[in-house]
């Protein structure tokens, strides 16, 4: 989804911003809930949200769902499809917006643990918690609407407080520091190797490592020596990793993409569609066409 199909969804117009600048606002969820029963569909978008809600909800990811009961933050970025299900009638809080260019100058938004991962990402919040994030939410908004010559910087502040905030509530792993064993290296350079294979974008783009063998080449490792030390620090075997993060990949592009099987079979490196089809059905139990059409229903 792109900005502009943000704005319009809910009947906004996207306000022209200086292109050095990058692009931030923010709303009040009372102003931009739909209906319910209109259509939502899962999409990656062009830009990052970070949400202060407050409502019985349900937030569907490609492999999981998770469920709200009282007040969270929620950070999401634009590689992980997501649709957001309101379940009460009243909610309330605020959304904010913003492209990875708001931020180019100020750090890596991308490498902040709370846009990692679905489930890092949303934050419940205790009664203390949720005022004073009220409270942050709500100053953004008054300095956007103000005339202060540098209320962009004060924003990034703001926003940035936010994010460390949420961070310092659920402590994301540290990077490992020299003295930690060797297992844990090992385990650590092989998951930021997987990882950073993702999101697959586009349907021309291939993932390189697919087995055992090629992780460990790329380790400068036997192949034995990483599932002996795998299976030690995560309880599963090498394969067993590569193929859950290949299958939620699938789920991704199944629902996010109008890709064809085939393509999403290819991108994923698997030389034959009914490779692909049997590697789903065994560890889905359901077809991809069948998963992709369950989505559609």
């Amino acid at each position: 989804m792109e900005l502009q199909a943000f704005y319009k969804n809910f009947n906004r117009e996207l306000e022209p911003v200086q292109q050095e600048a990058g692009h931030f606002n923010i709303f009040k969820v009372e102003d931009l809930l739909l209906p319910k029963g209109k259509p939502v569909t899962y999409s990656r978008r062009n830009f990052y949200k970070v949400s202060l809600v407050s409502g019985h909800s349900k937030i569907h990811y490609a492999d999981h769902s998770i469920e709200i009961l009282d007040s969270v933050l929620v950070f999401t970025n634009p590689m992980i499809p997501f649709l957001w299900e309101r379940i009460s009638e009243k909610h309330s809080g605020y959304v904010c917006v913003f492209t990875e260019a708001f931020f180019s100058k100020f750090g890596n938004i991308k490498a902040y643990p709370v846009f990692l991962s679905a489930d890092a990402g949303v934050i419940p919040l205790a009664a203390d918690d949720l005022r004073l994030y009220q409270e942050l939410f709500s100053r953004m908004l008054d300095e956007l609407e103000g005339d202060y010559l540098y209320k962009y910087d004060l924003l990034r502040t703001l926003l940035t407080e936010v994010i460390h905030g949420a961070q310092k509530m659920q402590p994301a792993l540290a990077v490992l520091p020299p003295g930690s064993n060797a297992s844990e290296r090992i385990t650590a350079l092989f998951s930021e190797l997987l990882e950073r294979q993702f999101p697959i974008e586009l349907s021309n783009q291939v993932v390189q490592l697919h087995t055992p063998s090629a992780f460990a080449g790329a380790l400068n490792i036997h192949v034995n020596h990483l599932n002996k030390t795998l299976k030690e620090t995560t309880g599963q075997t090498t394969s067993n990793l590569i193929n859950d993060r290949l299958l939620q990949e699938a789920k991704i592009l199944l629902k996010s993409t109008n890709w064809t099987i085939n393509e999403i079979a290819w991108a994923l490196r698997f030389e034959e569609p009914n490779h692909f089809s049997v590697f789903f059905k065994s560890r889905a139990g359901i077809t991809p066409k069948k998963f992709r059409q369950s989505v559609i229903d």
